[in-house]
């Protein structure tokens, strides 16, 4: 019997979409700057994948990408010298295929030029998987957006719940508990058309969250931590630095109007059952000191933290609290928590006393869609935009943490949603959008605006 079930675990790890082998050839473009991309590709067995960006007028950059076994056949390459605020178009070619898509990269570090991002998370949660009818149809309506980047707010796959709801493509009915399986879950992600038509139309800056690995994992204790962070490592164009190859956190410019700082809320936290206190830390202390640094030394006029689980909105339970907050149920403050709000509250301070204006969080994790303004005192305020999920079990708003004193701008669960960000010299500009990319809300800020 464990023959047969370890031959049927195989054969679904072979599955691609419909049952059938998927795609032989698959490229993203990420973490794109004023002068570089990261190029990610997968192929279907060891090879090269020859890539050419080509701007509109001008010379374009061409590269090689190494395919090999060992990374489950799939490679990446910083390509450098492009020039900045300059749409691309990519061919790449391998495996006797070819893909083609754009992006574009950022403007120079002063140019005050536009910016238009979207973010959202929470992926194939619940079994809600890619489907036989048209796959992770909200993809659609991202790649129509156009937006100059994505960020993916984690749970980019759910390697701890099935796909086994009816009219599901095949290939992910396991829990992925060893490396070949946490890479089929990605694979299975990746090898969706909606979600590779919104992949060719713009570069993706992703991060994870918990279940790329388990269920509220706490990095430092879980065993399967390091191999559910390299398949992440694998499968996403992101190069960490020669000197810390694990490390995901990390910042972009976009010219003079943003800077965004991506965190890794994981593999450095304290266990989630451990009582709120001095020494509990999401971040780590290295983590946590880059982030106060570069956001209160930023000269951008909007500072943008990514953080895969809310501040606000208390998750878990009161015995194992997963996100930042302490909160109770209906906001209100708890004896004896387990969140992560000393550390949270400690970074705030910090940066109300440095100065910094114009700070928004964007995050996922709840499952619905929230706008909110916090002011942790009367004369320092920043927001939090959540979205989510992309397809997964439905959440519901909740009260938020009082400890931030917080206002709801708007509020929705029930549909999956993503949001965009458009920022202009004059203000920035959010709206939460459906399935379809239909407006759901829209709110305006004027940079130091001391009102909604």
């Amino acid at each position: 019997m464990r023959a047969l079930a370890a031959a049927l675990v195989l054969v679904a790890l072979a599955l691609g979409a419909a049952g059938g082998a998927g795609p032989a050839l698959l490229v993203t473009i990420g973490d794109v700057t004023a002068t570089t991309a990261v190029v990610w590709a997968r192929l279907g067995a060891e090879g090269e994948v020859a890539v050419a960006l080509k701007p509109a007028t001008g010379d374009g950059v061409t590269g090689v990408l190494e395919i090999t076994r060992r990374g489950d056949f799939t490679g990446k390459r910083v390509l450098s010298g492009l020039t900045p605020a300059t749409r691309y178009a990519w061919e790449a070619r391998g495996a006797g295929e070819t893909v083609r898509g754009e992006f574009v990269t950022a403007p120079p570090h002063d140019e005050g030029a536009p910016v238009r991002f979207l973010w959202s998370g929470d992926l194939g949660g619940g079994g809600f998987c890619r489907r036989v009818d048209g796959g992770y149809r909200i993809f659609k309506a991202m790649a129509r957006a156009r937006p100059d980047f994505f960020l993916f707010v984690g749970d980019t796959i759910y390697a701890d719940v099935k796909c086994d709801r009816p009219g599901v493509v095949p290939g992910a009915d396991f829990i992925a508990t060893r490396l070949d399986q946490y890479r089929a879950r990605h694979r299975y992600q990746r090898e969706d058309p909606a979600m590779q038509e919104l992949l060719r139309a713009t570069s993706v800056d992703a991060i994870w969250d918990d279940h790329e690995v388990r269920n509220d994992f706490s990095g430092p204790t879980e065993p399967l931590m390091p191999t559910g962070r390299r398949a992440f490592v694998e499968y996403w164009p992101i190069v960490p630095p020669d000197e810390e190859p694990t490390r995901l956190y990390r910042k972009f410019r976009w010219g003079r109007l943003l800077e965004v700082f991506i965190l890794d809320t994981r593999q450095y936290r304290s266990p989630n059952a451990e009582p709120d206190g001095p020494g509990k830390t999401m971040l780590g202390a290295a983590q946590r000191r880059w982030l106060v640094d570069n956001v209160a030394t930023s000269t951008a006029t909007w500072k943008v933290a990514v953080s895969s689980v809310p501040l606000s909105i208390p998750t878990g339970s009161p015995e194992r609290r997963d996100s930042w907050s302490n909160a109770s149920v209906y906001g209100t403050p708890q004896e004896g928590g387990t969140g992560f709000a000393v550390e949270r509250d400690a970074i705030l301070r910090q940066l109300r006393e440095q100065g910094v204006t114009n700070l928004v969080f964007v995050v996922a994790d709840v499952h619905h869609a929230e706008l909110a303004r916090h002011h942790p005192t009367p004369a320092w305020s920043f927001h939090e935009f959540v979205a989510g999920p992309l397809s997964a079990g439905f959440g519901r708003p909740r009260p938020l943490d009082e400890g931030l004193h917080p206002r709801s701008l708007f509020a929705r669960g029930g549909v999956n949603n993503f949001g965009e960000v458009t920022i202009e010299p004059a203000q920035l500009t959010v709206r939460l959008r459906d399935e379809e990319g239909t407006v759901l809300f829209t709110h305006t800020i004027k940079p130091d605006a001391r009102r909604d």
